[in-house]
Order: C-alpha cells, then structure tokens, then sequence
C-alpha cells in the first residue's frame, strides 16, 4: 500500500469518522471509548458531514517546530450541519478574508513532511465552500 494510500484510509483522518452515543446520540470528535455527555460506552460508528460554518478562529504566525513554513496560517472551530464541533486548520484562503459564519467543506491535504526521509502527512482541513 502507498503511503498517500495509507493516511488516506485511516478513519480519524480522511473519512471523519468518530462515535456516536446509541444512548444520548451526542458525538464526540476525536472518537472517545466513553460518550463525554452521558458517560456510555454504548458507541456506534458515525460519519461526520463534510460541511459546516466557521465559529472561531486564530491565526498563527509564530508555528511549533516544524510548520514555520506554513505561516501565516489558520486555525477555526468548524461548527459541521449536525452540530458537531471540531478544531481543524482552514486552508486555500487568505487569512485576511477568513470570517466568522463563512460556509465552509472538507478537503484532503498535506500537513507536514516527516524528517529527513520525507514521508508526507494527510489529513483533513476546511477551505470556504464552493
């Protein structure tokens, strides 16, 4: 399998996917053995929507170790059409024209290169929807 393949297939990072409590219905991203609002472990696969709308963001401009490359860049609380909240990085627009409320979708790309061998990481980030 390539490695592009393989980041592509891990759940957590391509597909959104997390749990979804069968007993109080409340979704946790990332997944959690044990639903935060009810205490269940009765957890159910869920695939999370690929749409939302921003509610907070930041812009970095001094990175950890690593993404020094990337600055400046953005960092928002997505607020997906089922309620969930997740923190993702918001990508393909200047950060000068990231606003609160824009509507924003799902894409793959590449989040850093490991080390000296070069091994690229995927993952999900949010750009302004189409």
């Amino acid at each position: 399998m390539s490695v592009p393949r393989y980041w592509r297939n891990m759940p957590k990072r391509e597909k959104l996917e997390s749990k979804k409590c069968e007993k109080c219905g409340h979704v946790d991203f990332p997944p959690r053995a044990r639903c935060l609002k009810c205490g269940s472990d009765a957890l159910i696969p869920y695939t999370l929507p690929d749409r939302g709308k921003l509610t907070s963001f930041t812009i970095v401009r001094s990175a950890p170790k690593g993404f020094e490359k990337m600055t400046p860049y953005v960092l928002g609380v997505v607020e997906l059409i089922d309620r969930t909240l997740i923190t993702v990085q918001i990508t393909d627009v200047d950060p000068s024209d990231v606003a609160i409320g824009m509507p924003l979708e799902s894409v793959f790309r590449k989040v850093c290169e490991d080390g000296d061998c070069g091994i690229i990481e995927y993952a999900i980030k949010f750009r302004p929807a189409v």
